[in-house]
């Protein structure tokens, strides 16, 4: 059978923390009197956090000195934290953990390329952290996506080239990250957002059910 190295987003394609995130960022916004909705939240899908509050603060017009900004991202994080501290394997989106026990029961490589720095205790949390070989997120890379950093680092640990890479997204930034690296992007969400993408599904549910073996077979 042929291999590929298949890596997967967290937020939104593993697990819908993005909810929690936009909680912790509406709060942190209102505390230093800016509005913040869930359409500016779609535009921090994939940002890192220090990307994210300079984004919030550029769109309510503000600026922190340096030692408020480091600590609005740190209350930021325990906020999150907090609220994602009841998360079990109850919460993992449709179609994903049978999607993953297929590929492990194939022999498949998985990877998790995320830009959460939070990505290990989740996966705990979830009851999945044994099903991914390789694990890259905020804290082992520094570009945030668009920037392809965080999948080439996936692969590559792998033991693959990102020609035989398929990686599974649902912010715009991650497609373009995969795309600029040669790998093959599947979105999960929004087709009009994800345009740019090889395929589009609004869950794994919705993939075809021998739809491991089309990607095996599947080049760019």
């Amino acid at each position: 059978m042929n291999k590929k190295a298949f890596i997967f987003d967290l937020d939104g394609v593993v697990v819908d923390t993005a909810k929690f995130h936009f909680v912790a960022w509406q709060r942190l916004a209102a505390d230093i009197g800016i509005n913040f909705t869930e359409k500016e939240n779609e535009q921090l899908k994939g940002v890192s956090r220090v990307d994210s509050l300079k984004k919030i603060l550029e769109w309510g017009n503000k600026t922190l000195p340096q030692e408020e900004f480091d600590q609005k991202l740190i209350e930021k994080n325990n906020q999150y934290l907090s609220l994602i501290e009841g998360l079990s394997v109850n919460d993992i989106l449709p179609g994903v953990h049978s999607f993953l026990l297929d590929l492990k029961a194939k022999s498949q490589p998985i990877a998790l390329g995320s830009a959460s720095k939070n990505a290990r205790p989740i996966l705990k949390k979830l009851g999945i952290i044994d099903l991914f070989d390789v694990i890259v997120d905020g804290t082992n890379v520094t570009k945030a996506k668009p920037n392809p950093e965080v999948f080439l680092s996936a692969c590559s640990q792998l033991g693959f080239k990102a020609t035989d890479s398929i990686v599974f997204e649902d912010s715009k930034a991650g497609v373009q990250a995969a795309n600029t690296a040669g790998m093959i992007s599947i979105g999960l969400g929004d087709q009009t957002n994800l345009n740019e993408a090889d395929a589009v599904f609004q869950s794994f549910e919705e993939m075809p059910s021998d739809y491991i073996k089309t990607l095996l077979n599947t080049q760019k």
